[in-house]
């Protein structure tokens, strides 16, 4: 079978690693797999793209005069869906994320189409001023439109099935295939031991939050909580408690950066110890947490 996928930016992020993963996992089951994206450097990627074949589209700039990212983003996959539309055969198309590709793909192509929705994009942005509203009011009826061209919808959750429901009136009585985002279990059969020295061994109690460290993800709540938690325990007892802050963090991410800065002064505005609360921001820092985990699971 001939299945190409269309991804708007093949970075490092998790909506990428079910891509990448999905794509290795049926080219190595004999299919042919193409991979169609608007952003791709091998050096801000995944290693497992080295062996896919990837075709960048960029035909279109990201930002009009530092505005309007979302009407670029369509425009740059729907750009990418003709490219794909007339230049690539595929029996199954998978779209993810944006879904006004589509459109393009049901009037050219004859191909199956499958819509990967991560969480209704509407959902993700603010509407402070009137032309803002009238912006997105036009970008959310084609996000909500296009999405019910697909001939399979699916999303990574039952919670985000049910949150399209709600979000899209059009869609409350199409079928919502739930699948759920693979874990890449020979990352971490291939993963090197890696130093536990950053979490005391005194530690009994570990509390983790692994997010994006995007402002949407709300992760200062944790810090919040932990904080919170001093004021139940005695001192002895919180001493063995201890916090780890990890997940995706992109160099190239504005967002990215800023808000871990604000994350660790929220830690110091709190007045919480840094040698109780450890923050991680890469695979190898992630494989050492779950190395912790272990080794702490077997000493209980």
């Amino acid at each position: 079978m001939r299945v190409t996928f269309l991804h708007p930016d093949l970075g490092i992020g998790g909506a990428e690693r079910l891509v990448v993963d999905a794509a290795v996992a049926l080219q190595r089951k004999g299919h042919t797999v193409k991979v169609i994206t608007n952003q791709y450097d091998p050096s801000h990627a995944f290693k497992e793209t080295q062996d896919l074949e990837i075709t960048v589209i960029q035909w279109f700039p990201r930002l009009i005069f530092g505005y309007m990212w979302a009407l670029c983003a369509y425009v740059r996959m729907c750009l990418a869906a003709i490219y794909v539309a007339s230049c690539v055969e595929s029996d199954v198309i998978i779209c993810d994320q944006v879904s006004a590709a589509l459109l393009v793909l049901k009037l050219f192509s004859k191909s199956r189409l499958v819509f990967y929705c991560h969480f209704p994009d509407m959902l993700l942005t603010t509407r402070k001023s009137l032309i803002k509203s009238i912006y997105r009011h036009f970008l959310d009826s084609i996000e909500e439109f296009s999405t019910g061209q697909a001939d399979v919808i699916c999303v990574n959750s039952l919670f985000t099935a049910s949150v399209v429901k709600e979000t899209f009136k059009s869609l409350q009585h199409r079928e919502l295939k739930v699948l759920y985002p693979t874990l890449n279990t020979q990352f971490f059969d291939d993963s090197e031991d890696c130093a536990i020295e950053e979490i005391p061994l005194s530690t009994e109690h570990v509390f983790t939050s692994l997010n994006r460290f995007e402002v949407k993800k709300n992760v200062k709540l944790a810090i919040e909580a932990f904080a919170a938690l001093r004021s139940m325990l005695s001192a002895h007892e919180f001493s063995s408690c201890h916090l780890v802050v990890a997940g995706g963090y992109d160099r190239l991410n504005s967002e990215n950066i800023t808000h871990f800065k604000e994350l660790v002064q929220c830690v110091e505005d709190l007045g919480l110890d840094n040698s109780q609360v450890t923050f991680l921001r890469s695979p190898c820092e992630l494989s050492f947490l779950l190395d912790f985990l272990g080794w702490h699971l077997l000493q209980r």
